[in-house]
């Protein structure tokens, strides 16, 4: 029997609606209804309670969650604790990020996500691989002694997963164009971040196949009056898509809000960088050998340098609405369709639509995620 989810209020492409019910079965959205339609009613009906119908989130960077981090557990195990731990607060799609590590743990990650996803793990999509070819000079958090130059070898084995989506983050300043391209060639979305890119050099990574900028303003160039930076160049280029996590900490609003005045509408979107302490009891971790405790909120290591987040995706939706004044529907589509559309699975994910995915999240009216559904199954 279909399932119909009723009595909500429910965003499709042109905005929230009431008085419709979506009908699901098999895992997808076969039908968008008027909710007295005799389908509905012939259907096991499941009520909103007037709550908020989303698409799931998507969340293109999780470094870990429920008190795991995957750098240190490359392992399906770890990729399903971490994404339960992000499915509480409506994140039905992510991919575990891997930040800069030796070849052996790559490795290993890349076949811990290739083997999650033949398992049909919920909500793994793929992988991505924020580092090691990044910058010294904006390393973040990043060990730089894991810091290297792609060879053939290592670019073979970072699109080797031959499922789902391969995301990589580089610097474009250290990586040879040639490399790019190739990256891209395999199937790779690539990103520019941990960069100290001059305008031109990140102007150059377009030019070779940078789709969009990890975590904007953080770990790039700035922009300036007479030096544009990496910013300047991500805010001025029409193509490409932009992460931003919206906590009020990694950036202020004030400059996101600028951001959003810049770019083309839908070349935003919303991403967490979460950490281990995202649905675990415990504020701290280990990192490269370090512990790190989430204070207020706020990941930082020994010297001071962001770790990564203690966010959240409802959180960061609810954030946008708050700190960026924008229309609950569109946060939602920060959060669903832009990165879908970033990462090239807007034609089954992101949208309330029939054809797509039942990767659903209902909010009540504190915008708290009441329930979450992955392909069509009530979490």
């Amino acid at each position: 029997m279909a399932t119909a989810l009723a009595n909500g209020r429910v965003l499709l492409d042109d905005g929230l609606h009431d008085g419709l019910a979506v009908l699901l079965e098999g895992g997808d959205i076969v039908a968008v209804l008027r909710d007295d339609d005799p389908r509905v009613r012939a259907s096991d009906v499941h009520d909103l309670q007037r709550g908020v119908l989303l698409p799931g989130f998507i969340d293109a960077q999780v470094n870990g969650g429920g008190g795991v981090l995957f750098n240190n557990a490359p392992d399906v195990a770890a990729l399903r604790a971490i994404g339960a731990a992000h499915r509480r607060f409506g994140t039905t799609g992510f991919l575990p990020t891997l930040i800069s590590d030796d070849v052996d743990v790559m490795r290993a990650a890349i076949d811990a996500v290739r083997e999650a996803i033949e398992q049909g793990v919920p909500g793994v999509l793929g992988i991505h691989l924020e580092g090691p070819y990044l910058a010294p000079a904006r390393k973040g958090t990043h060990d730089a002694g894991k810091f290297r130059i792609p060879d053939s070898a290592e670019i073979e084995l970072a699109t080797s997963l031959g499922t789902g989506v391969t995301l990589l983050t580089l610097a474009p300043e250290q990586v040879p164009a040639e490399s790019i391209r190739a990256l891209v060639a395999r199937g790779a979305i690539v990103a520019a971040g941990h960069t100290a890119a001059s305008y031109e050099q990140a102007r150059a990574g377009l030019g070779a196949g940078v789709r969009g900028f990890t975590h904007l303003y953080n770990a790039m160039t700035p922009l300036q009056g007479r030096e544009p930076g990496v910013v300047g160049a991500a805010l001025e280029d029409r193509g490409s898509w932009c992460g931003i996590i919206v906590d009020g900490v990694h950036v202020h609003p004030a400059s996101l809000r600028v951001a959003l005045a810049a770019k083309p509408r839908g070349k935003l979107f919303l991403v967490t960088d979460a950490m281990p302490p995202v649905g675990a009891d415990s504020p701290d971790y280990v990192l490269y050998g370090e512990t790190i405790t989430a204070r207020d909120g706020v990941v930082r290591n020994a010297a001071g340098a962001l770790a990564g987040s203690a966010l959240d995706m409802a959180t960061a939706v609810r954030n946008a609405v708050s700190m960026l004044s924008l229309p609950l529907e569109e946060a939602a589509r920060m959060a669903s369709l832009y990165p879908a559309q970033f990462l090239r699975i807007d034609n089954a994910r992101g949208r309330i639509a029939p054809g797509y995915r039942a990767d659903l999240v209902l909010l009540d009216d504190k915008l708290d995620v009441a329930t979450a559904w992955i392909a069509g199954s009530l979490l």
